[in-house]
C-alpha cells in the first residue's frame, strides 16, 4: 500500500431522504474497499450520523456477495438513515467516537447537508492533527448539488415522475377535466421539469409546468388553466411543491397557514396535501361560471412516492455504483477529502465522467434549474431540459391511440 495511507476503520453512513439508488452507492464503497490493506475494518453507520455518536454500527465486511447484490438493487437506505442536521458541537461528539475506534475513513452518502457535515468533521480532524479521510457521496432526487450534472437518485425519481404522468395523461384524456400534481423540489424544479418526459403526442399533457425558479401568481395560474381548459377541454397541471411568490415565500406554508419546520428548520413542504388541495379549490371557485356548474378539479402530491419507487434507471443504478467506487477508490489513492461529482461529457451517445470537487465547492449549496431548461413564460421546459434529461431516465413505455 501506499507508505501515506494510515491504518484504520472505514466508517460509511447514509443521510437525507432514501432514494431507489443509495444503496447501490454503498456497495460500490464497500467492495472497492474489501482487501484494502489500510482498511481494518468496515462499519456501516445505523441511521447516519445519529448511531455515529451512539456507536451503533454493522460490520458490513461480514456481509456476503451475494446479500451485497441485493442490497444494491434494493430501493430505500438499508443503513436506516437521519435527518439531523449537525453542526460543530454535533460533529465533535461523531469525532470523538472515530478516535476511540480508530476511524480513518469515512464516507457519507447523502445531499447538501451531508457534504456540509462531512466538512465539519475534515475540518475538526485537521486542527486535532488526526489523520482522517473524509468523502462526500452524492444522494438526492432534487437534483441539487452543485458541480454535478445530475446526483444519483434523480434520473430513477425523474423515471418515476414521467410514468406517473403518462399514466395522469390518460386518465385525464378519458375523464376530462383540470387535475393539478404536486411534484417534490424546494428550491429546485428538476422533478418537476421531468414530466415533459411523459409527453408522446402534441397534446399530451402536462400542459402547464410551474418550477420554484419562477414566482408564483395565483392570478396568473388561473389564466393559464383557463387558456388550456378553454381551448383543448382538459388541463393538465405539473406544479412543484416548493412554488413561492415573489417575495419567496412558499405558496405551500401560506395557504396551510401552519408553518411546520422539518429537523433542518425547513418548512415542512411534502408531508402535506394542502398546497393541491389549495390549488384545486382555487381553480374551482375561479373558473366556476355564474350561477353554472363547476369544472371538474382534482388535485394529487405525489409525495414520498418519487424516492423509492422499485423501477431505478439503468444509468442511475451504474452512476451511483460507480460513485460509491470512486471515493474509496480516491481515499485508498491518499486523498484526504473530496466530494465526488457526475458530469456530463456527452449527450449522443451519453457519457459521464466521475471528478472529485472540494467539501467546500459543494457543502450546504444549492444548484438551481438553469434558465436555459425553462420556458420565457415560465410554464414549460425547453428542448434543452428534454435533451437533458432524456437519457438518464431511460426507455418510457410507448402508449398506443385509436
Amino acid at each position: 500500500m501506499p507508505f501515506d495511507l494510515i491504518q484504520g476503520a472505514a466508517v460509511i453512513g447514509q443521510s437525507g431522504g432514501p432514494t431507489a439508488v443509495i444503496n447501490q452507492s454503498l456497495v460500490g464503497v464497500v467492495e472497492a474497499l474489501r482487501g484494502a490493506d489500510a482498511i481494518t475494518g468496515i462499519l456501516g453507520a445505523r441511521n447516519g450520523v445519529r448511531g455515529m455518536i451512539e456507536g451503533r454500527f454493522v460490520d458490513l465486511s461480514a456481509c456476503s456477495s451475494e446479500t451485497l447484490e441485493q442490497v444494491a438493487i434494493t430501493p430505500s437506505a438499508a443503513l436506516g438513515s437521519s435527518r439531523d442536521k449537525p453542526d460543530r458541537a454535533y460533529c465533535e461528539k461523531i469525532f470523538e467516537v472515530f478516535e476511540q475506534r480508530n476511524v480513518r475513513y469515512f464516507f457519507y452518502i447523502g445531499g447538501n447537508d451531508s457534504s456540509d457535515t462531512c466538512r465539519i468533521i475534515n475540518e475538526l480532524s485537521d486542527d486535532a492533527g488526526y489523520e482522517l479521510r473524509c468523502f462526500h457521496i452524492p444522494k438526492t432526487i432534487d437534483n441539487d448539488l452543485v458541480g454535478n450534472d445530475h446526483t444519483p437518485g434523480y434520473p430513477s425519481a425523474a423515471r418515476f415522475v414521467a410514468k406517473a404522468f403518462m399514466g395522469d395523461n390518460l386518465d385525464n384524456a378519458s375523464l376530462p377535466g383540470i387535475k393539478i400534481d404536486i411534484v417534490m423540489g424546494r428550491h429546485a424544479g428538476f422533478l418537476t421539469a421531468a414530466s415533459a418526459l411523459a409527453r408522446q403526442r402534441d397534446d399530451d399533457g402536462p400542459h402547464l409546468i410551474y418550477c420554484p425558479e419562477r414566482p408564483f401568481d395565483p392570478e396568473r395560474f388561473i389564466a393559464d388553466i383557463d387558456r388550456v381548459y378553454s381551448s383543448k377541454g382538459r388541463c393538465l397541471v405539473a406544479v412543484s411543491e416548493g412554488i413561492a411568490n415573489a417575495e419567496g415565500e412558499f405558496i405551500s406554508a401560506m395557504m396551510s397557514g401552519a408553518g411546520e419546520k422539518d429537523a433542518h428548520g425547513n418548512v415542512q413542504l411534502s408531508g402535506s396535501g394542502a398546497l393541491g388541495d389549495w390549488l384545486a379549490n382555487l381553480v374551482k371557485i375561479e373558473l366556476t361560471p355564474k350561477g353554472g356548474k363547476p369544472p371538474r378539479v382534482r388535485a394529487d402530491t405525489f409525495g414520498y412516492l418519487q424516492r423509492c419507487y422499485p423501477d431505478a434507471s439503468d444509468i442511475d443504478q451504474a452512476e451511483a455504483r460507480a460513485a460509491g467506487a470512486k471515493a474509496a477508490e480516491v481515499a485508498m489513492s491518499g486523498d484526504k477529502d473530496g466530494s465526488i461529482a457526475i458530469q456530463r461529457i456527452s449527450s449522443h451517445p451519453y457519457k459521464s465522467a466521475l471528478k472529485v470537487l472540494k467539501l467546500t465547492d459543494v457543502a450546504a449549496k444549492t444548484k438551481h434549474m438553469p434558465d436555459e431548461f425553462i420556458t420565457d413564460c415560465g410554464t414549460n421546459v425547453t428542448d434543452k431540459f428534454i435533451e437533458y434529461a432524456k437519457p438518464l431516465v431511460g426507455a418510457l413505455p410507448a402508449v398506443g391511440r385509436v
